[in-house]
């Protein structure tokens, strides 16, 4: 029992030790990132799909990194306004509409975007608040 006891101990003292190694930008990278994927589990897994595979030819996936880094200033406008008409994603056309989450706030847009563009194969790092505010002002 004493012994239980002392591991336990050991191990929270360890995994405070390694917590505490964390650089602030990886914190606030892990704050992000978790929040994004509660948002995504509410408003976006139902249609891009647990892993980001989208559904067939109707919704597309969000595994390719190279769209979403080649629209990464669009990101936030797609969510907020939503989209409408023909897409090319990793080689295939969608056609379709994708409706708006304008219920979502700035900060949970760069969540939810920060998880997005790091998950699903994705590495894209941190997508802050001051990003996404200065690409919602340029949405058309």
């Amino acid at each position: 029992m004493k012994l239980a006891f002392f591991t336990g101990i050991v191990l929270l003292f360890i995994m405070a030790v390694v917590a505490s190694c964390q650089s602030e930008d990886q914190v606030e990278f892990s704050r992000y990132y978790s929040g994004g994927s509660v948002i995504y589990l509410a408003h976006c897994q139902n249609c891009h799909g647990e892993k980001g595979e989208g559904l067939q030819s109707l919704i597309p996936p969000l595994t390719d990194s190279v769209f979403l880094k080649t629209n990464r200033s669009s990101l936030a406008c797609y969510l907020k306004n939503g989209l409408k008409g023909k897409l090319t994603v990793a080689g295939r056309e969608f056609e379709g509409e994708m409706p708006a989450v304008a219920d979502l706030s700035p900060i949970e847009v760069a969540k939810v975007l920060t998880y997005i563009t790091n998950s699903f194969g994705n590495k894209s790092g941190l997508i802050n608040l001051q990003q996404i505010e200065a690409d919602l002002k340029n949405c058309k």
